[in-house]
């Protein structure tokens, strides 16, 4: 599917929150998932101008790059498949971009010439569904930072809310404005 809207809730979190919601949430008898997001942007960030954001997420031996775009409630999310090679190149500097998002970056007038390779964030995923979404706890490590995360994906905005919202309040855990994993990763660049 080349593209999706996703309605997702985030609240960073400490160890300890992280390690009683892994408890709660029995995430002991659920895979974990690695996985590994390259980020690209422009030196002068016109991606971030225009609140959106480009990786290669690297899972299981495969490679999608993916732009993520503000859509209504939610999170356009167009993708390109690649293959190890291309992906490859793209880590190199010889970007070269998939029909799709060639797209979507030709209405925002940004050339994949002015793409740079920023660096990676690796995330131990788990992920299981719940009460209509899927909850997700990721531990993730970039620069010389670990971060712990709660994400929920939902269908529809209300009902999200009303899931993440209840999650938090039954363990005790404050809502904390969290920006996306692209954001704190070059934050943590600029933090050095």
């Amino acid at each position: 599917m080349p593209q999706e809207i996703e309605i997702e809730f985030k609240n960073l979190l400490t160890k300890a929150e992280f390690n009683k919601l892994y408890i709660a949430f029995n995430m002991e008898s659920v895979p974990e998932i690695q996985q590994v997001n390259h980020y690209f942007e422009t030196k002068d960030f016109q991606l971030k101008q225009h609140g959106a954001a480009l990786r290669i997420r690297e899972k299981n031996g495969q490679y999608q790059s993916t732009l993520k775009q503000p859509q209504g409630e939610g999170l356009l999310e167009t993708h390109d498949y690649l293959t190890e090679q291309e992906a490859k190149s793209w880590l190199q500097g010889s970007i070269t971009l998939g029909p799709e998002i060639s797209k979507q970056l030709q209405e925002l007038g940004i050339s994949a010439a002015a793409l740079t390779y920023g660096g990676s964030l690796e995330t131990i995923r788990r992920e299981q569904p719940y009460n209509d979404t899927i909850i997700v706890l990721d531990k993730s490590k970039y620069s010389d930072v670990t971060d712990y995360e709660l994400e929920l994906e939902a269908q529809s905005y209300a009902h999200g809310e009303r899931v993440f919202s209840t999650i938090l309040t039954e363990n005790d855990i404050a809502k904390r404005k969290t920006p996306n994993k692209i954001q704190r990763f070059y934050d943590s660049l600029r933090n050095r």
